[in-house]
Formats: structure tokens, sequence, C-alpha cells
């Protein structure tokens, strides 16, 4: 517990140094904070105890994914390194989703989320459908994966056998990556502008912290 402590203090400075590099649009500075504040999610899900090796490794595994993301999305206006990052994210996605539903329960939770997210997706994808141009169905099966990954993590927080504390982890995590997301896509392809990144980062690394440190409770 000391260890996640001192890596959430660790955290907090780099992601206010990444904010801060985005909004002067400092490439450099991007460069030094982000992969830093990435390493720290990994770090976090070597450090707590992991009883369950399947799960273990499958949400280690995503978090590697993650982090590549995020170091090929500090150049997101090259379409070759946005479709990178974004197969990377897309992977990370899937490893996620068999991790959650390992550890899921089918039940009316699952399928009141399910209904919700389908929902939602249609709309994202009819609101950003104008300006995704050749990147339509690399998005689709983004929107699809991240979908699932949801879902995939309501069915492991309707699990009343796990622990709540992991169960409300993943759930919330699941969530806040989801519309942090939204942020990216908005700002790839509808207006790029700082408050996406004031918005949708503090949300997606807050996620990741929260999927990695959801390791140490089942």
């Amino acid at each position: 517990m000391n260890m996640n402590i001192a890596i959430i203090l660790l955290a907090l400075p780099l992601l206010g140094g990444l904010l801060f590099f985005t909004k002067s649009e400092s490439t450099r500075g991007v460069l030094m904070t982000k992969p830093l504040l990435s390493a720290l999610f990994i770090l976090m899900a070597l450090s707590v105890p992991h009883a369950n090796p399947g799960y273990y490794g499958l949400i280690l595994a995503g978090l590697l994914f993650c982090m590549a993301g995020d170091i090929f999305l500090i150049f997101f206006l090259s379409r070759k390194l946005f479709l990178t990052g974004l197969v990377s994210f897309l992977t990370g996605h899937i490893l996620y989703s068999i991790a959650f539903f390992s550890m899921g329960s089918p039940g009316m939770p699952a399928v009141i989320v399910a209904t919700l997210c389908l929902a939602i997706g249609v709309a994202v994808f009819i609101w950003l459908r104008p300006f995704l141009g050749t990147m339509t169905i690399p998005v689709i099966a983004y929107i699809a994966i991240i979908t699932l990954m949801v879902i995939g993590a309501a069915s492991l927080a309707g699990n009343e056998h796990l622990n709540f504390t992991g169960r409300a982890l993943v759930f919330c995590g699941a969530i806040l990556f989801y519309i942090s997301d939204i942020f990216v896509a908005r700002h790839r392809f509808v207006k790029k502008e700082y408050l996406n990144r004031l918005a949708g980062l503090p949300m997606y690394y807050t996620a990741q912290f929260m999927i990695a440190c959801s390791i140490g409770f089942f």
C-alpha cells in the first residue's frame, strides 16, 4: 500500500507537467512526462499482490500495449502513428476484455450496461461520422472493442463472489477510460482544443491506475 501511495505521489506532478506541456504545445515536454507517467501504472501493476496469475498477466499485457499507444499518440498529427497508437490501444482493450469476462458473472447489471453502451456507442459514431473520412472502419472497430471492454467490466462488477473494492476499481476505471477516449476522438476528428486534454488525460490516467490496482484485489 505504501508503494501505491508513493506511485500516486509521483504521478500527480507528472500529470500536472504533462498538462502544462500539452497546453504550451511542447512536444519535448510531453515526451519527458508522458512515458514516465505511463510507466508508473505499469509499476503499480507489478508492485501489487497478484494471486490470480491469469488476470494479472492479461492486465499487465494490456497496460503495456496502452503505454505503447500513449507514446504513439504523442504524434497524433501523423496518420500512420495515430493508427499505430489506435491498434495498440485496441489490443490493450481486447486484453482487458478477456481479463474482465474471465472473472465476470452474466446477469441483469451486465445486460443493462450492455444496452446503454451499445446506444452510447452508436450515438458517438453518428456524431463522429461526418469527420472520419478514411478512418471510419478503424473507429468503428475501436468503438466496438471499447464498448465490449465496458460490458466485460460490468460483468466482473456483477460477480458478488469477488472483492467489492476490486470490482469497483474495474468498473469505474472502464467507464473513465471510455469517456476519456471520447475526448481523444473529439480532439482528433472534431475540434482540437486544450479542453480535450484537460478533461481527458486525468480521466485516462485515473482509469489506468484503477485497473492496475485492481490486480491486488483478486
